[in-house]
């Protein structure tokens, strides 16, 4: 997968986290040729069901149902993310690196810790990818701030600023998330889903999730995205989904 500039990057606190919030959204894009990311802070390794060797197999089998140009790991302590000076600067060197046109990150007010940090890190190396002296010390590339940056939904809910309809790829989108067998299978007859967040089956939840919020825009499966800031109607992300 190559690395030159993309069109959105999309920041994640675990391998699946941008798949379950926007792998409608992903597909959309990249079906229409536009060049989307992922960074994804952490590996997984502290979730109940499956190993890290599953959790990587399995990323990479989704990377390629998406399209994805690129594909990145921090490799950051999972259940132990905390948005640090150094895991921030981490976060603003990748930015700098693969000048996304576009980025979307955690709600930093998520309950999970993980992705309320994830979201900080987002917004703040999205913030810290702009200036010019911290690039220069760090010897890479010139300082590149993303002129647009949205917060995707995960656990919180939150008034979307634009939903966008994934009516034509919520199957493709279930078989993305498929690919991660090992988190969607019980780990043992005694696994009930507790320790999901309200003990809910992934896939019920984004089903349910989905047609919630294409219910709100009169179609039948959508995801919201909240833009940081004012939407403005020569939005590139509009574009970018609006374009044959």
């Amino acid at each position: 997968m190559s690395t030159h500039d993309l069109d959105l990057l999309i920041i994640a606190a675990h391998p699946d986290d941008a798949e379950i919030a926007l792998g409608g959204t992903i597909l959309r894009l990249t079906d229409r040729g536009h060049r989307v990311g992922i960074l994804d802070l952490t590996r997984g390794e502290m979730g109940t069901r499956g190993t890290v060797e599953d959790r990587d197999q399995e990323t990479a089998q989704a990377s390629q149902k998406l399209g994805l140009a690129v594909r990145r790991n921090l490799g950051l302590p999972d259940g132990r993310l905390v948005p640090g000076v150094s895991e921030r600067e981490a976060v603003a060197a990748v930015i700098r690196e693969l000048r996304p046109t576009i980025v979307a990150g955690h709600n930093p007010n998520d309950p999970h810790p993980d992705h309320r940090g994830a979201g900080e890190l987002a917004r703040d190396g999205w913030y810290l990818a702009g200036l010019k002296r911290l690039a220069e010390q760090a010897g890479g590339p010139p300082a590149q701030r993303p002129p647009e940056r949205f917060i995707f939904q995960s656990h919180t809910g939150f008034d979307p600023t634009l939903v966008v309809d994934i009516s034509a790829y919520f199957e493709r989108k279930v078989e993305v998330i498929q690919a991660y067998a090992s988190q969607l299978a019980p780990s043992s007859p005694k696994d009930d889903g507790a320790h999901l967040l309200r003990g809910r089956d992934i896939l019920e939840r984004v089903t349910h999730k989905a047609r919630t919020h294409g219910g709100a825009i009169g179609v039948e499966f959508g995801e919201p995205l909240l833009c940081a800031g004012t939407l403005s109607a020569d939005s590139r992300l509009l574009a970018l989904l609006g374009s044959a």
